[in-house]
């Protein structure tokens, strides 16, 4: 098993939900600025990055269909470059991250960018239309 090494971290500022100065800007151009900015800084080479993968807690709406692939595509890299979308709900970036972490280490990819996006503005807490599991929803209802 080989080693994983992280060369950079960029974030995008964050405003207040609904009135911020993000109100009416796109989560998929969001993450785009994101992923341009550290593969600028980190002077890799767009054609290097083997894979997006990003996490999203409700990838619906604005940041739904496949949020990564569109949000790199935006970012400038080549088509050749696939994208994924995970969703752990509130651990979604962290598990983007350790899910790239882990393809380097396996040896199955040299260079991954890997991240989170949200945008509680244009997708609420729970997305467009929550609608539990009734099971679920009787049998656990502290859940």
């Amino acid at each position: 098993m080989g080693t994983a090494y992280l060369l950079g971290a960029v974030r995008t500022a964050g405003t207040r939900a609904r009135k911020g100065g993000f109100r009416e800007t796109r989560p998929d151009d969001l993450a785009a600025a994101a992923i341009r900015a550290v593969v600028e800084r980190t002077g890799v080479d767009p054609a290097r990055v083997e894979d997006v993968v990003l996490g999203c807690a409700f990838p619906e709406a604005e940041q739904g269909a496949n949020v990564a692939r569109i949000a790199l595509l935006r970012a400038g890299l080549p088509v050749t470059v696939p994208g994924m979308t995970v969703n752990r709900l509130c651990s979604s970036g962290l598990q983007a991250i350790a899910l790239a972490a882990e393809r380097v280490a396996a040896g199955l990819a040299d260079c991954v960018v890997a991240g989170g996006v949200e945008s509680m503005t244009m997708v609420p807490m729970w997305g467009a239309k929550f609608s539990p599991n009734p099971h679920h929803a009787e049998a656990w209802p502290e859940v």
